[in-house]
């Protein structure tokens, strides 16, 4: 079993990966989008956070997040962003659309993994490999073969800011460290 540390800096900068209940493959879906969206800014508004870098996959999202300067509730906000979707996506989502609300012992929807993956960013070297990662994260699993066809992305932000160019790590190509990412 794996030996979870809790992260708990400060205005901090994390990592994380957030997965689908038995990876259900709805979140790329557009009533999926909105509702994450929505969601998301109903807790920034009550708890901020910025959104460093970000991928939307079909069944699981990997995202960089910084906390303001004497915060450390990161657990805190994406509980309720959790919790928020489950909640709004039972009722609007689930007619039809596939999302499976089996319910565990404890009579939980289950929208998501109950555990999601975090790690806390030490350095501008870690930074850039996990801001790599996250936008190459869609030619990882096969869904396109260039990083500029994944529309659900802030890849495409980052090419208007000159960060990245719009072909960037050509076709399946990156040269990338081998690490566990919570996959």
């Amino acid at each position: 079993m794996p030996n979870y540390v809790e992260v708990d800096t400060k205005g901090g900068v994390y990592f994380f990966t957030l997965v689908t209940y038995r990876r259900q493959g709805f979140l790329t879906q557009a009533r999926s989008r909105a509702l994450l969206r929505t969601v998301i800014q109903a807790v920034k508004s009550l708890h901020p956070f910025d959104i460093n870098a970000w991928v939307l996959l079909p069944e699981h999202l990997h995202c960089i997040c910084t906390l303001p300067s004497g915060d450390d509730g990161f657990y805190k906000r994406w509980d309720m962003i959790k919790d928020q979707f489950s909640k709004y996506a039972k009722l609007r989502l689930h007619r039809g659309r596939g999302i499976g609300l089996l319910g565990h012992k404890q009579h939980e929807d289950t929208i998501w993994q109950h555990r999601y993956w975090v790690h806390q960013i030490h350095d501008e070297r870690d930074y850039q490999n996990h801001m790599d990662y996250i936008h190459y994260n869609p030619v990882n699993h096969g869904l396109v073969n260039r990083v500029c066809d994944w529309p659900w992305s802030t890849f495409h932000d980052f090419v208007k800011q000159g960060i990245y160019t719009d072909h960037w790590a050509g076709d399946n190509k990156i040269k990338r460290n081998k690490c566990n990412y919570g996959e």
